[in-house]
């Protein structure tokens, strides 16, 4: 295992290569003359291995974070199988999936509601009035953020369509399913309605906007809507179209993909690197400490504490996941409290402000026909990881 300074990015040189696999374990200096303790990982290595070993993912990358530091590194498996086997790589990049709604979509919300744009609890109709059709005139932005509005999961693809203005008139025409605030139902129409949202506030498209607003500032090159076929080879595929077309830098979520492939559910495509950039900056900013990220200090706490209704058991926050049926990603050592979000194509980040931490899983599990499942391998690696960080909690 090799032991890096702090201040040393990782290079691909830099990568052990271990039957197949490469680990990397950095420490820094915390004060003069000591170290920082070098946290054993042994067992978030042998999860991830069992992982790739019987068929969970054909490889992962996964980075955890704590204390300002990206402390452990891990690359294994396989990028690609089909139609020709590929090493994973560090800077593979990945169809990051629904972790486009809190990365993306809801930090392009909060900006303009920064800006006075709009009320949390103002409906959603006063700024996209079509939206109030069949019944949805009481639902509120912070009801989509916190995916209590009550619709239902998908917009219907049983009948073709294709485009944004299709999309758009699904979304618009959506009748809801039980009334706004009575319980979780997680859906994409909410953020692909956000995302149309963003569009009508700012008079860009959200890609356009989340490039010079969220993107950039972050310093997150590696990271967009639509990406140029010169990343081709470093993305990891999913799986085949309903053409029978493998999927590769074309986003897997079928409604993104007929609506060109920008939505505010999914589309983004994403590194490891520029992923530890957002999560750090996240805590760093939610911290109080000096941080490139584009929201206020306030403004990300509101997002990753529960702002669901009162009294409701799921506990959601403005884009975030906190205490659902879907938060198995949080595993069972960081706190309720601490917060996260998957992506269908088995991507995760969980991140726990208490002890300074996240865990980042970044898979392409549905490659090459769609069997992989990585739900409880996001659950061990976060457990492990916990142990490993934050001992006394044994």
């Amino acid at each position: 295992m090799h032991v890096f300074p702090a201040a040393t990015r990782l290079k691909r040189r830099h990568v052990l290569m271990l039957a197949g696999a490469a680990t990397l374990t950095a420490c820094a200096p915390h004060a003069r003359g000591t170290q920082r303790p070098v946290h054993d990982m042994r067992d978030v290595d042998r999860r991830l291995r069992q992982a790739v070993t019987q068929g969970e993912a054909p490889g992962a990358v996964c980075a955890i974070g704590h204390d300002r530091q990206v402390v452990h590194r891990a690359v294994y498996g396989l990028r690609a199988v089909s139609p020709a086997r590929e090493a994973m790589t560090w800077d593979t990049v990945f169809d990051m999936a629904s972790l486009t709604k809190p990365v993306i979509t809801a930090p392009c919300v909060m900006q303009l509601w920064e800006q006075g744009r709009f009320g949390l609890d103002d409906p959603v109709s006063r700024y996209l009035p079509q939206f109030a059709a069949a019944g949805k005139s009481g639902i509120t932005i912070r009801h989509l953020l916190t995916h209590y509005s009550g619709l239902r999961p998908d917009l219907d693809l049983t009948r073709p369509w294709q485009g944004r203005d299709a999309a758009f008139r699904l979304a618009m025409d959506t009748t809801p399913v039980q009334p706004p605030g009575q319980g979780f139902i997680y859906s994409d129409i909410n953020f692909i309605t956000l995302g149309f949202l963003v569009e009508k506030l700012s008079g860009m498209t959200l890609d356009a906007y989340a490039t010079r607003f969220i993107l950039t500032p972050l310093g997150m090159r590696q990271s967009c809507f639509l990406p140029p076929a010169t990343w081709a080879m470093r993305i990891a595929p999913t799986q085949p179209d309903e053409n029978g077309h493998m999927l590769r830098g074309q986003v897997h979520d079928p409604s993104s993909r007929r609506m060109g492939g920008v939505a505010g559910h999914a589309g983004l495509f994403s590194t490891a690197d520029d992923m530890c950039l957002y999560a750090q900056a996240l805590l760093d900013r939610r911290a109080g400490r000096p941080s490139a990220f584009p929201l206020q200090a306030r403004t990300i706490l509101l997002m990753t504490t529960a702002q669901q209704p009162g009294g409701k058991p799921d506990l959601r926050g403005l884009g975030w996941d906190i205490a659902t049926h879907y938060s198995s990603a949080r595993g069972d050592r960081f706190p309720v409290g601490s917060f996260g979000h998957t992506g269908f194509t088995g991507t995760s980040l969980w991140l726990d402000p208490d002890s300074d931490s996240y865990v980042l899983i970044l898979t392409s599990r549905l490659h090459p026909a769609g069997h992989g499942n990585v739900v409880r391998l996001r659950h061990d690696v976060a457990t492990a990881a916990a142990l490993a960080l934050t001992p006394s909690r044994g």
